[in-house]
C-alpha cells in the first residue's frame, strides 16, 4: 500500500469506528417486540325471527371488554347472507354485542370468548307498540283500582279514612 491510500482510507476507517457505538445504543434502548396476544374468529349472524332470513345491512356493534373494562368498539355492517365477522378481539376476553337494525328491537348480550373461534347468532325481534296515555289501558286500571281498594281495606281496618280514588278527578 502506498501513502495516499493509506491517507484517504484513514478518515474513512475512524468514521466507521466512532459511528459503531451509536448504533449499538440504538439498538439497545428501542423497544422490546412484544407479539400481539392470539385473536378469536367471531361470526355473527342475524336473522329475522318470522322465517329466519338473513338481514342485510344491519350494524353489528363489537364491544371489547378486558378486566371490566370497555376498550372501545367496532362496527360492521352484515353482508348479503346476513353475516359479520371480525378476528381482532383477544382470546379470554369478553365481548359486549349489539346489534341495531332498522324495524326491529337493539340487540344486546355478553359473550365470553375462551376459543378461538366463537360463532353467534342473534334473532332480532320486532319492536313492542308504544305506550300511550290517550288509549285505553284495561288491565292497567284494574290493577290500579284494586290496589286503591285493598289500600282502603287496609285503611278501614287500622282506623283511618279511605282515600279517593287519585285517577278520577275531584268535583269543585
Amino acid at each position: 500500500m502506498n501513502r495516499g491510500s493509506l491517507r484517504r482510507c484513514l478518515p474513512l476507517l475512524a468514521a466507521g469506528l466512532l459511528l459503531l457505538p451509536v448504533a449499538y445504543a440504538q439498538s439497545a434502548r428501542g423497544r422490546k417486540y412484544k407479539p400481539p396476544p392470539p385473536t378469536c374468529n367471531i361470526t355473527v349472524t342475524v336473522v329475522r325471527p318470522e322465517d329466519g332470513k338473513p338481514v342485510e345491512n344491519a350494524a353489528v356493534v363489537f364491544h371489547p371488554v378486558k378486566d371490566g373494562k370497555d376498550e372501545g368498539n367496532m362496527e360492521l355492517k352484515t353482508n348479503e347472507q346476513g353475516k359479520a365477522n371480525l378476528n381482532l378481539i383477544p382470546i379470554g376476553d369478553t365481548l359486549l354485542l349489539q346489534v341495531i337494525a332498522d324495524g326491529y328491537r337493539t340487540f344486546g348480550q355478553e359473550y365470553p370468548l375462551p376459543d378461538a373461534t366463537k360463532t353467534i347468532e342473534v334473532k332480532l325481534q320486532r319492536p313492542a307498540p308504544q305506550y300511550s296515555i290517550y288509549q285505553n289501558h284495561p288491565q292497567q286500571g284494574q290493577n290500579q283500582n284494586q290496589n286503591q281498594n285493598n289500600q282502603n281495606q287496609n285503611n278501614k281496618n287500622n282506623g283511618n279514612k279511605p282515600q279517593q280514588n287519585q285517577s278520577s278527578p275531584n268535583p269543585q
